[in-house]
């Protein structure tokens, strides 16, 4: 049991990593990339670090946050599962158990296929660890968002057929022998008696079931409970989402998207989540 998991590790999750270890809590920080601030080459409104670009500005606040004592796993989260009085976690192959969540995804957006959402857990899956024994020995689609997906297609390959297509440019190298690679882009999904139907824009390919592996995992599949308005989540003054246990911070909020905003937020979900935590334990 872990006290609290946060899910992002850039700014916003690493200021809250660091608070939520000197209130004496046991963190895991799971993020599958670097976000935005990866990419960034300079930032100059960030206190104390003038002219930092993304990749080194990550690497010192991580490195702090792990010098307290906050694990960090860079793992894709697939689902928050609340359990009365704490969470269950997917991420990658693991499953986590904490007390109180901390989302701090940053500024990833993703726009669902059309049908995708619709035809979830009734031909469409997210994770291929989870659902991919119900398809031994047929033939499943798999929609890529990014390299991580080839591992997954592989772990499939050993139990059918695989199709992949890419849904966004990414290194294909590491496909396993036998995966049949089709260079069309996937632009929806719908379902004919217990058969998919991926309509590409060359032509329609029909399967058992699809597979969508993306680096990113819509909100509405991570954690469908969460209220959000306009792309930002609804949060109190607390910064507490909908959901009792679960509170957010960082560009996931919503505009300005600034670096020493995102920290300062952190710095108040943990002191939040803390004292959530010990009012449960009375």
């Amino acid at each position: 049991m872990i006290d609290l998991i946060i899910i992002g590790g850039g700014c916003a999750g690493c200021s809250a990593a660091m608070t939520a270890r000197q209130r004496n809590l046991n963190v895991l920080v799971l993020y599958a990339g670097d976000g935005a601030l990866g990419k960034a080459r300079r930032i100059d409104n960030y206190p104390g670090l003038p002219e930092v670009n993304g990749p080194d500005m990550l690497k010192v606040l991580r490195g702090q946050a792990e010098a307290l004592g906050a694990e960090f796993k860079r793992q894709l989260v697939q689902k928050v599962l609340p359990m009365g009085n704490s969470f269950s976690v997917l991420a990658g192959n693991d499953l986590y158990e904490a007390g109180a969540i901390i989302l701090a995804l940053g500024t990833s957006r993703v726009n669902p296929l059309p049908g995708e959402e619709e035809l979830l857990g009734q031909g469409v899956s997210y994770c291929a660890t989870c659902d991919g024994m119900f398809y031994r020995g047929k033939h499943m689609l798999v929609v890529a968002g990014g390299e991580e997906a080839v591992e997954e297609a592989n772990y499939l390959s050993e139990l059918g057929r695989v199709s992949y297509f890419i849904e966004k440019p990414h290194n294909t190298a590491g496909l396993a022998e036998g995966i049949e690679l089709i260079k069309e882009k996937p632009l929806s999904f719908e379902q004919d008696g217990q058969e998919m139907l991926l309509t590409t824009n060359a032509g329609r390919h029909r399967a058992d079931g699809a597979f969508v592996l993306r680096p990113a995992v819509a909100m509405t599949q991570l954690l469908p409970e969460v209220q959000a308005e306009k792309g930002a989540i609804i949060v109190d003054k607390d910064l507490m989402t909908s959901v009792p246990g679960v509170f957010a911070a960082g560009d996931i909020l919503g505009a300005p998207l600034q670096a020493p905003k995102a920290v300062g937020e952190g710095n108040i979900a943990a002191i939040s989540a803390a004292s959530y935590l010990r009012a449960l334990k009375g």
